[in-house]
């Protein structure tokens, strides 16, 4: 029985770039380009009704860059691979990706055969990024302890506090009672949140919370309390 051909999105704002990367993966026996996008905000619509394996993503776009594009996509369909491919090698680009959810980060220096690899390596659900990427990234995580990089940087400090208690499966009541803030507050602080990673409800802001490692009190979990 053969396996079903990779579904890919192929999102750059170039139409030349786009166009010779769509053939190249057309041209593979075992991926299919169900769509092209120019720009972040069509490529989310595209990714949520064309339910592909891969989006490869440029970062640089007029639109929507891809980042935010990225963190939308991932935050709607979790099952959805997305592979950055772009011209920005910088530590910021690289870690911003990261925690959009972003599995693969290459470099559009990349070879054909390089990129298509990493495509099939990202669409089976490992982690690829290009040689200097990857050696970089060594290089961070192997020198002595940094700073760490706090989860959702887009949050304000009292925000990431009440979804770690949302993320323990606490209700806004025991939120307010722990944080010594009002009922009201915290209604706002979760209105916040949701707006700002762009979920539609707590359940989803929840399952966001978790993925970054977020809410680690086992005895909370699945439960909410008022």
């Amino acid at each position: 029985m053969s396996v079903p051909a990779l579904r890919v999105l192929v999102v750059d704002d170039h139409p030349l770039f786009r166009y010779g990367l769509a053939a190249a993966l057309a041209a593979a026996p075992d991926t299919e380009v169900v769509g092209e996008a120019s720009g972040g905000a069509v490529a989310v619509s595209l990714a949520a009704t064309l339910h592909p394996d891969v989006v490869v993503m440029d970062l640089n776009m007029p639109d929507l860059g891809g980042v935010e594009a990225t963190r939308r996509i991932v935050a709607h369909d979790p099952r959805v691979r997305v592979l950055v491919l772009t011209m920005f090698d910088d530590d910021d680009s690289v870690f911003a990706a990261m925690r959009a959810g972003a599995l693969g980060y290459l470099l559009k220096a990349s070879r054909p055969t390089q990129i298509l690899r990493a495509v099939r390596s990202v669409g089976e659900g490992e982690a690829i990024f290009s040689p200097a990427i990857a050696v970089r990234l060594l290089a961070y995580f192997g020198t002595a302890p940094r700073e760490r990089v706090e989860a959702f940087p887009e949050l304000t400090a009292r925000e990431r506090d009440v979804l770690r208690l949302m993320a323990d499966g606490r209700g806004n009541t025991a939120i307010a009672r722990s944080l010594v803030l009002s009922p009201k507050t915290v209604r706002n602080h979760v209105s916040n949140i949701l707006r700002k990673l762009h979920v539609a409800d707590r359940a989803q802001a929840v399952s966001r919370a978790k993925q970054a490692g977020l809410g680690d009190d086992p005895g909370h979990v699945g439960t909410v309390r008022p």
